[in-house]
């Protein structure tokens, strides 16, 4: 049996990013997020959260609406189509993954 190990170089590098996988997951979730409530899910700075998204919109996996809620700034994030089968797949090939390397057996073990 080939080694599973190799196929972790296949995965999405864009989506297996943990902060990226987090974000993903937590929109895939639910309609929509604000920033600061996927900043407090997180953990991440406000600096970091912002560079993560950006490139999660730059690819089309979520969409970034800023508006404001009186005179207070607000910025709803939500998962696209894209965005949510990207999320499911990864999920999909690490329960595959899992799955094979549980049944691996290392050349001359046997």
């Amino acid at each position: 049996m080939k080694a599973p190990f190799e196929e972790l170089a296949a995965l999405d590098r864009l989506v297996h990013e943990p902060a990226r996988l987090a974000l993903l997951t937590a929109l895939a979730a639910c309609e929509s997020a604000d920033f600061l409530y996927l900043q407090r899910l997180t953990g991440l700075s406000k600096g970091n959260l912002s560079s993560h998204l950006s490139k999660l919109e730059e690819a089309g996996l979520v969409t970034v609406e800023k508006q404001f809620k009186g005179k207070t700034p607000l910025t709803r994030i939500a998962v696209t189509e894209a965005g949510r089968e990207a999320v499911e797949r990864h999920w999909r090939q690490l329960e595959q993954l899992r799955g094979k390397a549980r049944r691996w057996v290392p050349r001359g073990s046997d």
